[in-house]
């Protein structure tokens, strides 16, 4: 490839991702949110994961869910991504244990841990972001709450609550596991 291709190819691109972070400066303010406040969820869309982000004066929290639509007569389909967003959210309660293996950004290893099954929780502002693989859409719809997660969902929410309160739950270690090997 000459240089002139690869300038073309970068000047197509870097084209391409600014009219995409002027799309989503528009849609910010289309909302009427604080843009930290929607830093969350610009990061569960770009990095995926549930996301949460803190100031004095604001907490933001995004949880994402895959639902995957299937067609078994075509034998296609496609995952959509559903990155619910809360602005300074409330824990409204839990429900049930579930011992899992959590490896957050913050640390090295995988830890054994404690999540509800089920959570429901409020918020000052809650924003439904879905990204759509089938049609390239994400689409952006304020809602009311409060909302009721389970399964991942649920855990995303009890585990970004607690970077939101400043305390982590700390678990066994993998290495604490032992290893049985059936015959």
């Amino acid at each position: 490839m000459e240089s002139q291709d690869y300038d073309k190819l970068s000047f197509d691109k870097l084209k391409k991702q600014l009219s995409f972070n002027f799309a989503e400066n528009k849609a910010i303010n289309d909302l009427q949110i604080k843009p930290d406040a929607f830093i969350p969820v610009l990061f569960s869309l770009k990095f995926g994961g549930d996301w949460s982000f803190k100031t004095r004066d604001l907490e933001a929290m995004a949880v994402k869910e895959k639902i995957t639509r299937y067609n078994e007569d075509e034998g296609e389909g496609y995952t959509l991504e559903r990155v619910t967003l809360f602005v300074n959210p409330i824990l409204i309660s839990t429900e049930g244990k579930v011992l899992r293996l959590e490896k957050c950004g913050s640390k090295n290893e995988r830890e054994l841990v404690e999540r509800p099954f089920r959570v429901k929780l409020d918020a000052e502002d809650i924003i439904k972001a879905e990204l759509n693989p089938k049609i390239m859409e994400i689409s952006l719809e304020r809602i009311k709450g409060p909302l009721n997660f389970e399964g991942s969902a649920a855990y995303g929410v009890s585990h970004e609550i607690e970077h939101l309160a400043g305390c982590e739950h700390t678990g066994k270690f993998i290495w604490e596991f032992q290893y049985k090997v059936e015959n």
